[in-house]
């Protein structure tokens, strides 16, 4: 274990320092689990998780449980009852990035622990704006990007969720149709924990003196080359061409009839002014925000992992 060079805020460890840190943190969940946890193109088995998701397990746990001790004594010192308030962890990264399979199997893994047994996921993607208001805004091919999100009604979500609201509702957003789906919500109660999984859940601006990663007691950078990132998303434009895109509601269901050298040069033209862009200048720049930066290597296993120090 050494120091990086980011002015000594992080410890970083190599995977076989990483792992270690499991300690004795048992394994719960089998490959039939992980099947189901997998998103397209993703190449994560049981050695990974074991080597990379139980040690961040063990620490959230110790975290949690720290939180919680810590809401318990304000609320002795109150004389009162505070409303339960969940320990929310953002997940942030590129596109194609794995960040979706990563967060699914941490919640996974997080539920199986007694003292926070209930752990609830929600994605970014239901605080989109319509495709209606981006078409009328001008910006539908700057969906992901800041601008793109209605981070207002996202902040009200995450205010009430830490004021202890009983219950908090979400957009829903059909990666199908590519749209929000008037009239669905999400209704989270009360959980212990939440997971929010976004490209830019990092994100800082200019027009407000307040964040969506002000709610956050933990939060998580999912990095890689963008080299890399941008294969798998050409992969993964591959594989959604055999399967997804075929669905006929599809939004991207014209692209399903297309050659092989039609997909990679559309992908790469997609990735080039859409994803790739939105990396470098709004994603990537918040890394150095993150409690942990998870580093993966080019055949998507993690390589490094780097923990701010407290």
């Amino acid at each position: 274990m050494v120091d990086t060079s980011d002015s000594g805020r992080y410890l970083s460890f190599d995977r076989d320092e990483w792992a270690v840190l499991r300690a004795a943190t048992p394994l719960t969940i089998r490959e039939r689990d992980l099947e189901a946890l997998r998103g397209i193109n993703e190449k994560i088995d049981l050695d990974e998780v074991a080597a990379v998701h139980l040690p961040l397990t063990r620490l959230l746990n110790l975290y949690v449980s720290a939180t919680q001790n810590l809401h318990k004594v304000s609320a002795t010192f109150m004389g009162s009852m505070a409303p339960k308030v969940p320990y929310v962890i953002g997940i942030a990264g590129s596109v194609a990035v794995g960040k979706s399979t990563f967060a699914r199997i941490l919640q996974a893994l997080l539920a199986r622990w007694p003292e926070h047994p209930k752990v609830d996921l929600i994605t970014t993607d239901g605080f989109l704006f319509p495709n209606r208001v981006l078409d009328d805004r001008g910006i539908m091919n700057r969906k992901g990007f800041p601008e793109s999100y209605d981070t207002k009604t996202l902040l009200q979500f995450l205010r009430d969720l830490k004021a202890g609201a009983p219950e908090v509702s979400a957009p829903v957003y059909s990666h199908v149709v590519y749209d929000i789906l008037e009239g669905d919500c999400i209704t989270v109660r009360q959980p212990d924990i939440l997971i929010l999984e976004g490209l830019n859940v990092l994100q800082v601006g200019n027009e407000s003196n307040e964040f969506v990663s002000d709610y956050f007691d933990f939060s998580i950078y999912i990095d890689a080359k963008e080299a890399d990132i941008e294969e798998w998303y050409v992969e993964r434009f591959h594989a959604l061409r055999e399967t997804v895109f075929r669905d006929p509601d599809s939004f991207f269901k014209m692209y399903a009839h297309l050659t092989e050298e039609q997909a990679d040069q559309t992908a790469r033209m997609i990735w080039r002014e859409i994803n790739g862009k939105n990396l470098v200048e709004n994603i990537e720049p918040t890394k150095t925000r993150a409690s942990l930066v998870v580093e993966k290597g080019r055949d998507h296993r993690v390589t490094n992992v780097r923990l701010r120090r407290l």
